[in-house]
């Protein structure tokens, strides 16, 4: 466990071993989490999207998924209705 003290000016210094463990140098961007108890520093990646990319690989095919959905529901527009049309 590391314990940081708050400077007059709110800074507070990030222990070398923290900083080398998440890759923080000098100018690394990070953001500043409220979990109402709780306060977290997560790094920003240089690239957003580049970060984002295969995050989501290896997971079920959502493509897959809305496929075989709009199949069904074209099979149910296809089919007759038999005994739900009303007459009169």
């Amino acid at each position: 466990m590391y314990t940081a003290k708050v400077s007059a000016k709110g800074w507070i210094v990030i222990p070398k071993e923290l900083r080398r463990k998440y890759g923080l140098k000098e100018g690394t961007r990070v953001q500043v989490v409220d979990y109402g108890d709780v306060l977290a520093i997560v790094p920003l990646p240089d690239d957003p999207v580049d970060a984002l990319h295969g995050m989501l690989a290896g997971g079920p095919s959502l493509t897959a998924d809305l496929l075989a959905e709009r199949a069904q529901e074209r099979a149910r527009e296809e089919s007759p209705r038999g005994g739900n049309v009303r007459t009169g």
